[in-house]
Order: structure tokens, then C-alpha cells, then sequence
């Protein structure tokens, strides 16, 4: 005679068949992992940065100078502006990237000045970026009067010269990083604002739109959860070519002198080389590690620009794999 399980008995019962069985009694499930949330981000992160080749290389360059903006003022304790006799020596066991006319240490200098760099580069694109969401889709979807307002308000701070405009304001407010990323920022959102307008005027007739509108979905809720999700990638791509436009603003307006003189960054460094006559002097270690710095971080954010748009555009992908087929068959 065959025997059965408790759970093979439960699902013989007439009309068990339809009923989900139940488990053996005295198992015991696990709860969910509290890492499990946290893997899940990381694999999704993963996804996004290994998604293009441009993408993963711009990320890498811009990761790498993250970690150095983090990790490098913490691990390096030593006094950036400490004076000492070893002067316009060149890179050696003692100083990795060499000293300048004052004997400061120039690798401690450039490790300290990427924080000030790259933070308030990435700060001033974030504020444009915020300015650019609140301004384009609220003129975009609203329409009518507000529209017209807003859009006033754009084509007048388009028109704004930024560079003159922060000499001006450093000179009558203070000599600080903060009054230049401020007036930089400011004069900067108009572009994203007037893309992010032309998309959500495309955006507001669409079936999902109207679908929200007629279930009474709230205004602000249609325009932040609705519509901005589908503009992430023109968002992205904004806010990368911002923070782009302040390092270079920045880094020239403190080469020029009117930064703060007693804060590090590259600005600052390239100014102290200019007056030391570094290139005069053959110092190249000098003013060379702050200027490829530049370079390269802007090259990755670049990168990264060039790839979401590979990404969010069909056409640029389509474009691409016509390439890469004419290639393979031309070695063919």
C-alpha cells in the first residue's frame, strides 16, 4: 500500500486540486537577506556603467578621481601650503610630483586641490541641473502665460555673459571659489531648461500623460513622476556638459587670480605656477599635473556624455552598428 505525505493527503481532498498545498510543518524560512536590496543596486549600477564602452571608460576616469577627492585629504595628512628648503626640486623618491618655488609638496597639492575641484564643479551642475528640471517642465507642460513667463526669464539669462559677469561679481563680493560656481551656475541652466521645454511640449499630449491627467493625478505629480522619468537621459547628458563648463570657468577664472588664494585646486596651483615662472624655469612637474588633470577628468565626463547619447538615441546605435558591419566587411 502506498504511502503518501501530508501534503499529497491535503491535495487529495475534493476540491484540493485547486488549492495551493501547505508546507511541511517545522520548516522555517529564511527572511529576506538585508545585503539583498543592496546587491540588487549594485548589480543594476553595474548594468548602467557596462552598458557602453564610452560609458564604462568615462565612468572609470571620473570614479577614480572621486575616489581620490574622498580618500586622498584623509590619507595624505601632510600640510599642502608647508613651506619648506627643498625649492623647484624635480620628482624623486621624497616628492612624487616634485615641489615648486615655495618648496610645497606639488602630488599633496594636486591630491588636495581634486576635492575642491570636483566637488564644487559637480555642486554648481547639480544646482543648474535642479534649476534646468523646475524651470523647463513646469514651462513645458504648464503652457499659456506661465510658458511665456518662464520662457522670458530663459532667453534673458541666455543672453548673460557668464565669464565678464563673474570677474564682476568676485571683484565687488569676495574673492571665493563659492561667488564664481554660483554666478557660473546661474548663468548656465538656461540651455538645459530650453531642451527639457521642447521635450516636455512633445511629452504632455501622450497617451500616458493624458491617462495620469484623466485618473486626477496631481499636477507636480505628472510632471516629476511622470514626465521627468522619460527625460533622464537628456537630464543626464545636461548635467554632465554643466559640470564640465564650471571646472573649465572655474579653473580659469582661479588661473587668472580671482580665486581664493588661500584654498587649493588646480586653479590656484596653475596661477601659483604662472607667477613663478615655472615655464621659464623648466618646471614642468609644476604646472603640468594640474593641467592634465583637467584635461583628462573633463575628457571622462565627455565620455560619459557621448555614451548616454549613444544610449538614449536609436539612431546614434543604428549609426554605430553600420559602422562596425562596414568595417568587418571592408577586412573581410
Amino acid at each position: 500500500m502506498r504511502q503518501t505525505s501530508p501534503s499529497n493527503e491535503i491535495a487529495s481532498v475534493p476540491g484540493g486540486a485547486n488549492r495551493p498545498a501547505l508546507p511541511p510543518l517545522g520548516r522555517t524560512y529564511a527572511s529576506p537577506s538585508p545585503f539583498a536590496g543592496l546587491m540588487r543596486f549594485l548589480r543594476a549600477f553595474w548594468r548602467a556603467v557596462t552598458v557602453n564602452r564610452k560609458v564604462m571608460l568615462g565612468s572609470a576616469i571620473v570614479g577614480v578621481f572621486v575616489l581620490v577627492a574622498i580618500f586622498g585629504p584623509i590619507i595624505i595628512r601632510q600640510n599642502p601650503l608647508a613651506y619648506t628648503t627643498d625649492l623647484v626640486r624635480p620628482p624623486s623618491a621624497a616628492h612624487w610630483l616634485g615641489t615648486n618655488q615655495g618648496g610645497q609638496d606639488v602630488f599633496v597639492q594636486l591630491v588636495v586641490g581634486t576635492r575642491s575641484s570636483l566637488s564644487w564643479a559637480l555642486l554648481s551642475g547639480l544646482m543648474v541641473m535642479m534649476i534646468s528640471i523646475a524651470v523647463g517642465l513646469v514651462s513645458g507642460y504648464a503652457g499659456g502665460v506661465v510658458d511665456d513667463i518662464l520662457s522670458v526669464i530663459t532667453n534673458v539669462f541666455l543672453v548673460v555673459p557668464a565669464f565678464p559677469l563673474a570677474i564682476v561679481a568676485v571683484e565687488y563680493f569676495s574673492r571665493s571659489t563659492l561667488t564664481i560656481a554660483i554666478i557660473v551656475a546661474l548663468t548656465n541652466w538656461p540651455w538645459g531648461a530650453r531642451v527639457l521645454r521642447a521635450q516636455t511640449l512633445s511629452m504632455r499630449s501622450r497617451e500616458f500623460v493624458t491617462a495620469a491627467r484623466a485618473a486626477g493625478e496631481h499636477t507636480w505629480r505628472i510632471i516629476f513622476l511622470e514626465i521627468l522619468p522619460n527625460e533622464i537621459a537628456i537630464v543626464a547628458a545636461s548635467f554632465i556638459t554643466t559640470t564640465i563648463q564650471v571646472l573649465l570657468a572655474v579653473a580659469a577664472l582661479e588661473f587668472l587670480g580671482f580665486g581664493d588664494s588661500a584654498a587649493i585646486s588646480w586653479g590656484t596651483m596653475l596661477y601659483d605656477a604662472y607667477f613663478g615662472s615655472a615655464l621659464f624655469q623648466g618646471a614642468w612637474w609644476w604646472f603640468a599635473p594640474p593641467g592634465f588633470c583637467i584635461a583628462l577628468l573633463g575628457a571622462g565626463l565627455a565620455l560619459l556624455n557621448f555614451g548616454i547619447d549613444e544610449v538614449a538615441d536609436p539612431r546614434l546605435r543604428q549609426g554605430k552598428r553600420r559602422r562596425q558591419r562596414g568595417r568587418a566587411t571592408v577586412a573581410a
